[in-house]
């Protein structure tokens, strides 16, 4: 079993950053894949950003080139710089780790962009 605790979202203008962290209750060295996925009001949660155990990391279109997700196997925690955000980056930031077979998730946490 994995428990994955999301931080480092809140309120950022047009065009700023934040970076959110995704720390897990074990080695995230085993753990095959970690993502992030979002959720807006009203609408389906949408994959964000994948990074594989090798490193290997692929991304949504709408967050291609601002978005870049990477991993910390001595820290146990997975990362999301976001940069030149845009109010439609507003949503619930989700972690989610795949762990033999199974997928778990984070609490989300609150990403709001002003325009």
């Amino acid at each position: 079993q994995v428990q994955l605790v999301e931080s480092g979202g809140g309120l950022v203008q047009a065009g700023g950053s934040l970076r959110l962290s995704c720390t897990a209750s074990r080695s995230i060295f085993s753990i095959n894949a970690m993502g992030w996925y979002r959720q807006a009001p009203g609408k389906q949660r949408e994959w964000v950003a994948t990074i594989t155990r090798d490193g290997t990391t692929n991304y949504a279109d709408s967050v291609k080139g601002r978005f870049t997700i990477s991993r910390d196997n001595t820290k146990d925690t997975m990362y999301l710089q976001m940069n030149s955000l845009k109010p439609e980056d507003t949503a619930v930031y989700y972690c989610n780790a795949h762990y033999r077979t199974y997928d778990y998730w984070g609490q989300g946490t609150q990403v709001t962009v002003s325009s």
